[in-house]
């Protein structure tokens, strides 16, 4: 299962704001990733179960359901900003994560340059879900022109 959400039109992100998604041409079917459009935050459900282990004990067994999320786009710095490195992140319930970071020096002002990260996104069954979104984590305001997110169901696997 694959969904793919985009933002063709060029769009300033404020700092610390998520990249704003307006079309879904490839929507989700399977009730696994929610999202409005317009909006640039997404649930991942976790569809696996919280089973006891049938030992009498009481533990449980913990699941985790996997999602690949890959992102790209175009972005540059905005008019009457400043030339310095700017940034992205892939963010997990706000928080960015590191390893998904973008950063690239446009030469001026209203140069863009692509950028692109993947990351594998863990929803623990205890959980429900994790909210993500791709963010500006840069100093300034940034301009974002057609971002692609694409969120690949990987499976599940077992924690403990």
């Amino acid at each position: 299962m694959a969904a793919e959400y985009s933002a063709n039109a060029l769009q300033t992100v404020a700092v610390n704001a998520p990249v704003i998604f307006t079309e879904s041409p490839v929507p989700c079917r399977r009730g696994l990733i929610f999202h409005r459009d317009e909006s640039g935050i997404f649930r991942l459900a976790n569809n696996a179960s919280v089973n006891a282990c049938g030992c009498g004990c009481g533990c449980r067994t913990l699941f985790e359901t996997l999602y690949n999320v890959t992102f790209h786009a175009n972005i540059g710095i905005s008019e009457g900003g400043t030339v310095e490195p700017i940034q992205l992140s892939i963010s997990i319930d706000g928080e960015p994560d590191p390893s998904s970071t973008m950063i690239v020096t446009p030469a001026a002002v209203g140069d863009f340059q692509n950028v692109g990260s993947e990351i594998i996104i863990a929803v623990p069954s205890l959980c429900g879900c994790e909210s993500i979104s791709v963010r500006n984590t840069s100093t300034q305001e940034i301009d974002v022109q057609n971002a692609n997110l694409t969120i690949d169901y990987v499976g599940v696997r077992r924690v403990f």
